[in-house]
């Protein structure tokens, strides 16, 4: 399926029939890097000299490989078959290969260099820019030995990002545990999970068992051997691969004449540049800290009620005494809670709140429609005003070999006339009853893919989908959470099994108990942040060691000892020295809420005002422009400040 400007009917991707997969793997992304090539090498020898018709062919070829590289990606990570995720992680090598190879063409390069674009549209204009910029920035002005250099570490990276995942992805660590120290547990955990023949039960490091395992286990020291487990993911292997990572990134800046990876990075973000990133993660800090002291003083002295000899509180304990806070101080109860939340129920539920927000209508696709990969995955075609405009595959619950986060992946970047968007949510969540922090990540990874869905009606797919500045992508999806806390937006779908609605007083102590331990949560995730961030900007020998040097600054919770936590710190790849961005999104998140009238969270006149404004512009314009816009002035620290200070 290549970009064509005399379609008027958008197509949807035709996945192929089970045991069809490679070959079709195969095909696809060699048809599409061949298409790359070929309107590639045409533009070079017909250098047209209008300035709309080069962006024309070079929008269809960025399409074609944009079709490569979103199955390689996602296949990669999902796919059931060792065989396919294979041919998928070769894919995006080539992917990764022609990219590079194309930002470092000179004689394509010199097409774009020498176009008039005075007389292009806003849109036209702003591609024709960031193409230039792209080039710039890939080192294609450098001599003929820095751009060697430059593609062979580009191909360095792809090589070492791959293996990075695969060792996250295939180490799956357990305890083995007597069936008394599953006191505390859920009974619908409880009963998922059987002795073996020893008498012995398996707790895995996947979410699904983690998440409840350290929430709700009264068993201290088994608690604590889990979490060290789940802190150990892919160590020592993941420990050379980042060291590897970090060299290969640091030389790659360097040769493009910028003193630090950060730097490089931040060049187009909204944040523009490294030194900013530590301005930003130490003012969230001193934001923060008083509150976070505060809240963690409370833990502690719970704590003591158990361990009057306790001095401090680390990661092991921290979840389970906070959740025994939440429910002796606020009443909250997380058992009884998550009684309200079936995941068939939350999955519908989702559904039909963004379908009601954002004017849409989801209709469930037939597996054999559909030809997913896996028979877990839920289609839906997705439609506004009668019309369809895209569809979205939900691929939620664990399994061997698949992505072990929460993420939204592209199947396929919409374009106007051509082609509809296709996005895939991969998360990790039982198939029972479901906590509520769980409901707010479903929510929150959804606000990516509703994004990109409606994001998708673009003539130039560079804007397509969320294409904004990374440091913004995170901010629809942290604004959809908002819904899953509201009393009103939870009584439409969360029901017990005797079909009793969630009761409003329980959401408002859910929202109150909730305010507890956010300081040191932010403290935290600027923890994470800095780590991201120092990593890339100095050259460090032992990471462990800094990683707990960096942890006694920035997080009010003690480093564990014989963890490795950036091993399996997924984002330090993909998102490399930018993790700064979940709380920079945040803060304008929290800001554009402010929008919104809290007693009606589904007053159509502002929820179509932000889908207009933010979401179905992609990338056409700066986020810092978009939020404006639907705000009506630039957005600022006050909301964020307000609600920390709750």
């Amino acid at each position: 399926m290549t970009a064509n400007p005399t379609a008027t009917e958008p197509t949807l991707l035709t996945l192929p029939t089970p045991g069809d997969w490679l070959p079709w793997m195969a095909e696809r992304g060699d048809a599409q890097l061949a298409e790359t090539r070929r309107l590639v090498d045409d533009l070079k020898a017909q250098r047209p000299a209008d300035a709309r018709e080069v962006l024309r062919i070079w929008n269809e070829a960025q399409t074609a490989l944009g079709n490569a590289a979103s199955i390689g990606s996602l296949f990669s990570e999902v796919h059931p078959e060792r065989e396919v995720r294979d041919r998928a992680e070769s894919l995006m090598q080539e992917v990764q290969k022609l990219d590079t190879d194309l930002g470092l063409d000179t004689e394509l390069y010199a097409v774009f260099a020498e176009l008039d674009g005075s007389g292009l549209d806003a849109d036209a204009s702003r591609v024709l820019e960031h193409t230039l910029r792209d080039f710039r920035r890939s080192g294609v002005d450098r001599d003929e030995a820095t751009r060697a250099r430059l593609r062979e570490l580009s191909e360095q990276a792809i090589l070492l990002s791959q293996e990075f995942s695969k060792n996250i992805r295939e180490d799956v660590r357990s305890i083995r545990v007597r069936p008394e120290q599953l006191a505390g547990m859920p009974q619908d955990w409880i009963d998922a999970h059987p002795a073996d023949d020893d008498g012995l039960v398996t707790v895995t490091t996947d979410y699904p068992d983690v998440i409840p395992f350290r929430t709700f286990a009264h068993d201290a020291e088994a608690r604590r051997e889990l979490v060290t487990q789940f802190l150990t993911i892919a160590w020592p292997a993941n420990d050379e691969v980042l060291q590897k990572l970090f060299a290969v990134r640091r030389e790659h800046a360097s040769l493009l004449g910028y003193a630090t990876w950060a730097d490089f990075d931040a060049e187009v973000k909204m944040i523009k540049t490294g030194d900013a990133i530590g301005e930003f993660i130490d003012r969230i800090t001193a934001l923060s800290g008083e509150r976070a002291q505060r809240d963690k003083a409370v833990l502690l002295e719970r704590l003591r009620q158990d361990r009057p000899d306790a001095t401090d509180i680390d990661g092991a304990d921290a979840t389970y005494y906070a959740e025994l806070v939440r429910k002796e101080q606020h009443a909250v109860d997380a058992q009884r809670v998550r009684t309200y939340f079936p995941f068939e129920a939350v999955r519908q539920g989702l559904l039909d709140v963004t379908g009601r927000l954002f004017g849409l209508d989801w209709t469930p696709v037939a597996q054999g429609d559909a030809g997913t990969w896996h028979a877990d995955v839920a289609t839906y075609d997705v439609a506004k005003d009668g019309e369809r405009i895209g569809r979205i595959h939900l691929d939620l619950h664990p399994r061997d070999g698949k992505y072990k986060h929460a993420a939204q992946f592209d199947l396929v970047r919409g374009l106007r006339g051509v082609q509809l968007p296709e996005g895939v949510l991969v998360c990790n969540f039982n198939r029972g009853l479901m906590e509520h922090d769980e409901v707010v990540t479903l929510f929150h990874e959804f606000g990516h893919l509703v994004h990109h869905v409606l994001g998708g009606d673009q003539e130039w797919v560079r804007f397509s989908g969320v294409a904004t500045e990374w440091d913004f992508v995170e901010a629809p999806s942290q604004m959809l959470e908002e819904w899953a806390w509201d009393a009103d937006v939870l009584g439409t779908f969360a029901r017990n099994a005797e079909g009793e609605t969630i009761p409003a007083d329980l959401v408002a102590a859910m929202r109150e108990a909730d305010d507890f331990g956010k300081g040191y949560d932010a403290r935290t995730q600027m923890f994470y942040a800095a780590l991201s961030y120092d990593f890339h900007v100095h050259e460090t020998p032992d990471l462990t060691a800094r990683l707990r040097e960096l942890m006694g600054r920035y997080s009010v919770l003690p480093y564990i000892e014989a963890t490795h936590m950036q091993c399996h710190f997924g984002h330090l790849d993909g998102y490399s020295s930018a993790y700064y961005t979940y709380m920079w999104s945040l803060v304008i998140a929290k800001d554009m809420f402010s929008a919104f009238d809290r007693q009606d969270l589904f007053d159509p006149e502002v929820a179509r005002a932000y889908r207009d404004k933010v979401l179905a512009q992609g990338g056409r314009r700066d986020a810092a422009d978009l939020v404006a816009d639907f705000l009506g002035r630039p957005y600022t620290f006050d909301a964020y400040a307000a609600w920390l200070g709750e």
